[in-house]
């Protein structure tokens, strides 16, 4: 079948970063990396996502330190023992002509056990104010050198990115892990420097440290969301005034790309406005964004059956492609969809929306 035209399809430049497409994969854990290292089937897993025609490659999270791993099958940026796994898993993708990130990670007041998941690690958890969500005591609170200790784990991963071959790192500040504990209020109850509505201090302190350590041309995305592991409905940012009091000091950090993470990209963000979330950071952040959230699916990742299964849905791609024109956002993630497609791209270009697997929970598993 003939490639559809789509601007969905036309390569972009994003300061150092040159891709083919608007198309990313989404970062998506699946804990395949015995003790945190990369697997040569982990590499051929994304080298397959690759040739199958997407433009960007975001790893699932990668643990910046011991104290933020999510488990012990989570892969590591920490060790140099990781490196020559890691490298090759870059190369085999880039062999494919796609470009990577690493999602840096740090899961902070978090266990998997708090969402019905076998929690393979007992750590001591970290989090500004010892908190995973309102009235949910969890760990211990951040002291000052703790913070210090973590935002060089996060630059120490980011230059071992570096190292490894990445095209830059994608700083995980979404969904109630530890980034987003002290931007939201209801996790953040400090009364230092770092106390809400001044948490974005410690997440531009992250990316001027990440920057500090790679130079200028290493890509930094940030994710950002508004709902969390624990609360669905929170909200950071209750008007455009406030998410602007959050983009700002990130983009003055060093941040070139933001990845919107909703759970349903279409939803307008704002009450009076049809803008999604992706629309309102490029508008007053000035940097280009990543829409994410339930692409050619039927079921949202958070609703009762969509983290298990999902059917296939086309109409998205015309939503997407009327964004674009409008400037609502530059490249979609793909997640769930592009684990039961790994071709999610070619056959999107090909118009084959008939043909597309549906996404079964068991898929996350699978090898390829």
């Amino acid at each position: 079948m003939a490639k559809r035209a789509s601007p969905l399809f036309s390569p972009i430049r994003l300061g150092s970063l040159r891709l083919r497409n608007r198309i990313a994969m989404a970062p998506m854990t699946r804990e395949m990396a015995p003790d945190g290292v990369p697997t040569a089937d982990m590499a051929r897993y994304y080298a397959r996502r690759a040739a199958g025609g997407t433009g960007l490659i975001i790893s699932e999270g990668v643990a910046v330190d011991a104290a933020g791993r999510f488990g012990t099958s989570v892969p590591r940026l920490f060790g140099t023992d990781v490196l020559p796994a890691w490298r090759a898993l870059v190369s085999a993708v880039h062999d494919e002509r796609a470009a990577i990130l690493a999602q840096l990670w740090h899961v902070g007041a978090f266990s998997p056990s708090m969402v019905g998941m076998a929690n393979s690690l007992e750590t001591e958890r970290l989090s500004p104010s010892g908190l995973a969500a309102p009235g949910r005591p969890f760990g211990r609170a951040m002291q000052p050198a703790d913070i210090d200790r973590t935002v060089e784990a996060f630059a120490t991963a980011a230059g071992l990115a570096q190292s490894a071959g990445f095209d830059g790192v994608e700083v995980h500040g979404a969904h109630g892990y530890l980034i987003d504990q002290f931007l939201w209020g209801e996790t953040n109850a400090r009364t230092d420097a770092y106390g809400h509505p001044h948490g974005v201090r410690f997440a531009a302190e992250v990316v001027r440290a990440i920057r500090s350590a790679t130079g200028p041309a290493f890509t930094i995305c940030f994710r950002l969301s508004q709902w969390k592991q624990l609360d669905y409905a929170s909200r950071i940012a209750a008007d455009p005034a406030e998410l602007a009091a959050l983009v700002e000091p990130l983009v003055d950090a060093g941040v070139d790309l933001f990845h919107c993470s909703t759970r349903r990209f279409w939803e307008a963000e704002f009450a009076g406005e049809d803008r999604p979330l992706s629309a309102w950071v490029r508008s007053l952040s000035g940097r280009p964004t990543i829409a994410v959230g339930s692409v050619t699916l039927d079921a949202d990742f958070k609703a009762p059956s969509g983290k298990r299964h999902a059917g296939t849905r086309a109409d998205h791609i015309a939503w997407l492609e009327d964004s674009l024109a409008k400037g609502w956002l530059d490249l979609v993630a793909v997640g769930r969809a592009m684990i039961a497609n790994p071709d999610w791209a070619h056959r999107a270009e090909r118009g084959e929306f008939g043909q597309l697997r549906a996404f079964d929970g068991a898929m996350l598993k699978q090898l390829d």
